[in-house]
Parts: structure tokens; C-alpha cells; sequence
């Protein structure tokens, strides 16, 4: 599992202040044989009447090399 980004506890923070709901940390994408892992996945209720919005966040400061 990869080291969480130097701002990851920021952003984290900042999402669940403007009111998503964190659902997972890490959220594991899985493709054939590979396994990458983007950082955040959170949910938003809209209305009830409405479907939640989802989102997918990779966090990255820049400060470093990345494989990827």
C-alpha cells in the first residue's frame, strides 16, 4: 500500500467539512492483473429524492518522484 501524500489529511479533512462522507481510504482499483490505489473515495447525499454523487480523489503535492 502506498504512503499517504503529504496533504492527504488536508484534503481528507476539507471534504468531510463541506459534508461527504469518506467510504473508503484507499479506494483499490483493480484492472486485469494490475492494483492501483487512488486515495480517497467519498459519497454526497444531494436529495433524497436524487442519487448521491460519488467521487474518486488522488492527492499529490509534487514534493517527490512517483512511479506512476
Amino acid at each position: 500500500m502506498p504512503a499517504k501524500d503529504l496533504y492527504h489529511y488536508a484534503v481528507k479533512n476539507a471534504l468531510i467539512k463541506d459534508g461527504w462522507l469518506i467510504i473508503a481510504d484507499p479506494y483499490i482499483i483493480k484492472y486485469e492483473y494490475a492494483e492501483l490505489y487512488a486515495d480517497l473515495a467519498a459519497e454526497k447525499a444531494i436529495i433524497a429524492e436524487r442519487q448521491g454523487q460519488k467521487i474518486v480523489v488522488e492527492i499529490k503535492s509534487f514534493v517527490g518522484k512517483s512511479q506512476m
